[in-house]
């Protein structure tokens, strides 16, 4: 998800997104402990969309 997509979103959308998105991640993680993902760069994009959203939240709080 492009940072451009993320200031469009709503705080509520944001933290459905960021939810949904950390359970993605925490389930592409299991997978790969239990056999090699065919892309595990998957991992880096999904660990930094999160990255991503929780710091739209987190400015969007100071503001």
């Amino acid at each position: 998800m492009k940072q451009a997509e993320i200031k469009k979103l709503s705080v509520a959308d944001l933290n459905d997104k960021l939810g949904e998105t950390k359970k993605s991640y925490a389930d592409l993680k299991m997978a790969h402990a239990v056999s090699p993902l065919e892309n595990p760069i998957q991992l880096r994009n999904v660990r930094r969309t999160v990255a991503r959203i929780a710091t739209e939240l987190t400015k969007r709080e100071v503001q």
